[in-house]
């Protein structure tokens, strides 16, 4: 949608240190625009290391007046609140560096071409909508089962468990391998980073499995597609894996999972999440369909072992590898090795 050598501020405005500033973070992992500073009063003079211990030394700032003074080009919003909602107290900054030039790319549910269109007035300047689905799409018929590839989706046991993290890790690494591989984003994230994709969670669900089928089949002379997970069967308020699962009718999975959780995320932590063995068997079962559907095999298990102590992530690793008996990493803390051998050992 922009030039990648637009210089990016990213808006995370009191999220820089928690879980709902995932979009922030994705960006900051992965972007390919410059990134002039983080956008956070809470720690305005520090660097992002110095804030939450991440490995990026950039900036902080107390406002978007001095993000925009720092030369940024477009604002993102890095923070994804609850529903997916733009908060009335945002009006005011975002505004403001809408009038003062800068484009904006929101990945919420809102259209805020409708909300701020009247404050573009500079050429070359807009909005992008992330989570705009198109008018209509397909049913899905399982045509992604008729492909010669390899299929793999990112299932997790709860939302923001690193599915899109681990997936784009694993894409790098093969494409940098030089594996014929393709990427289907699937969230606000993905779509940002890549430049295309699908926002599931706003597409009418009878349509949403078709939307996934079409991605993969636009990728079809790939020898292999990472499909970008979203939500978990065992979260009682997502919707997303069966379609994923239908639409993509995958090969393989690799589970992810935050290793430091037994719960579920709130607001639904009174919820355990479910052996990881146990877990397996059931994304398989529901996949296959008692074997009306394409075998699905998990090949691996990504685990995000974030807040964790060296000694504490290896020892967790060991303890869901010997579970499990699948091949186990953190593909931030290990690399992705472990796993890309798992895809072409299977």
């Amino acid at each position: 949608m922009f030039d990648s050598t637009k210089k990016l501020c990213i808006y995370m405005e009191g999220a820089l240190d928690n879980d709902s500033g995932k979009m922030g973070y994705g960006l900051m992992r992965f972007s390919k625009h410059p990134i002039t500073c983080i956008i956070d009063s809470n720690y305005a003079g520090m660097t992002v290391q110095e804030a939450v211990g991440l490995p990026y030394q950039i900036p902080v700032l107390g406002s978007v007046e001095k993000a925009v003074a720092l030369g940024s080009e477009i604002i993102v919003l890095g923070i994804a609140p609850s529903g997916g909602r733009f908060p009335s107290a945002w009006d005011e900054p975002i505004s403001y560096a809408l009038k003062n030039g800068l484009s904006l790319i929101n990945g919420l549910h809102d259209d805020l071409n409708t909300r701020f269109g009247h404050l573009l007035t500079q050429k070359g300047q807009g909005i992008w909508d992330v989570r705009k689905p198109a008018p209509s799409y397909p049913i899905a018929t399982a045509k992604a089962a008729k492909l010669d590839n390899k299929r793999i989706l990112m299932i997790g046991t709860d939302m923001a468990a690193g599915k899109m993290t681990s997936g784009l890790e694993l894409y790098a690494a093969l494409k940098k391998r030089g594996n014929k591989v393709g990427f289907v984003p699937t969230g606000q994230i993905g779509i940002t980073l890549m430049g295309n994709g699908i926002p599931l969670d706003a597409i009418k669900v009878d349509q949403a499995a078709g939307a996934v089928e079409q991605a993969v089949l636009e990728q079809a002379d790939k020898e292999i597609i990472i499909i970008e997970g979203q939500g978990s069967l065992a979260h009682p308020g997502s919707t997303a894996t069966l379609p994923l699962i239908r639409g993509s009718q995958p090969t393989h999975l690799i589970l992810c999972h935050k290793a430091a959780h037994t719960h579920l995320r709130y607001p639904v932590s009174h919820i355990k999440i479910p052996p990881l063995d146990e877990f397996i068997r059931l994304n398989e079962a529901v996949a296959s369909v008692c074997g009306a559907h394409t075998p699905t095999k998990t090949i691996g298990v990504a685990l995000n072992t974030v807040g964790l102590k060296d000694a504490e992530a290896r020892g967790k690793i060991d303890e869901i590898s010997k579970l499990t008996g699948l091949p186990t990493t953190d593909v931030v803390r290990n690399g992705t090795e472990v796993l890309v051998n798992a895809i072409f050992e299977n």
